[in-house]
């Protein structure tokens, strides 16, 4: 079924909510450790996504799954969520909003550099010039406008910010030979991934019955993050008559963060913060350009 202003619609509500996110992470990092947020956040979202599947009338089809399904969402599931948003969160925690965010955006040229080995992509000459621009971006963020200098904020900060791309990619690229319902799938990973994350948290941490503040955030990340924008987004390809168009609208997202960073968090927003996200975007405009001509 094809109703482009539906598909507009929901692909906005996923950026809106993207946009939201940089600034939930950091106020959220405020009551609770990393792994505190990521242990409480996952539960929403794994009860977000159950009752989902409970009205649609398919919970079963999660406890339904062949053993190698089982198999391969515990590998997933220690992807995503609990590598993935524990890496990221302890980057948040180290950085500035303003320059996780931007650095996280990034995961799309990591794809791109994963895909050569993994993938035997061949990048070409426009390919290599987005790589570039973006990771000019990158140093210019990272380093606060002083690239030549290459003074870190948070050496760690940055080194864990991109290795998210990473664990992110490596996610998506295995995730894309999963042919089970997207819904399900999720749930099923997250299920999966919830022991892992107890244990860590027993091991690393202490389990605590959060502050109102910190369970509030944590809902928020786990309903709208790791819940909501993923459906919201399978619905506007769903509905849409060329994906092209609604992935246009991603690029808006990165820019009213920064709005929400400064508004939300308090953060002043720096002028290379702006600047090198500007690179990050280009270099990934051109990535998209040298896709559609292939």
């Amino acid at each position: 079924m094809i109703d482009q202003k539906r598909a507009y619609l929901y692909a906005l509500g996923a950026v809106l909510v993207w946009s939201t996110m940089a600034s939930a992470f950091k106020i959220s990092l405020r009551y609770l450790e990393p792994i505190q947020l990521l242990f409480y956040a996952s539960l929403f979202a794994a009860l977000f996504l159950g009752l989902l599947l409970v009205k649609q009338g398919r919970l079963a089809l999660a406890f339904r799954c062949q053993p190698e399904e089982y198999r391969i969402s515990v590998l997933f599931g220690l992807l995503n969520p609990f590598l993935y948003y524990l890496v990221l969160f302890k980057a948040y925690d180290l950085l500035p909003a303003q320059q996780a965010q931007p650095l996280n955006y990034t995961w799309s040229i990591t794809l791109t550099l994963l895909s050569i080995p993994l993938l035997q992509h061949k990048v070409k000459g426009m390919e290599i010039l987005a790589l570039l621009v973006s990771y000019c971006g990158v140093v210019v963020i990272a380093t606060e406008g002083q690239p030549f200098q290459l003074s870190f904020t948070s050496p760690m900060g940055v080194a864990l910010a991109l290795a998210s791309t990473l664990v992110w990619s490596l996610y998506w690229i295995y995730n894309t030979r999963d042919r089970r319902d997207p819904v399900v799938a999720l749930f099923v990973n997250f299920l999966c991934s919830l022991p892992i994350i107890l244990v860590y948290l027993l091991i690393f941490s202490r389990p605590v019955w959060p502050s109102l503040e910190g369970l509030l955030g944590a809902a928020y990340v786990g309903l709208m993050e790791m819940g909501a924008s993923f459906v919201f987004w399978l619905l506007a390809l769903k509905y849409t008559e060329n994906a092209a168009r609604i992935g246009n609208l991603i690029f808006i997202a990165p820019f009213l963060s920064l709005v929400m960073i400064y508004f939300l968090v308090g953060e002043k927003i720096l002028p290379a913060t702006f600047f090198g996200l500007l690179l990050i975007v280009a270099g990934l405009l051109l990535q998209r350009i040298a896709a559609v001509r292939k």
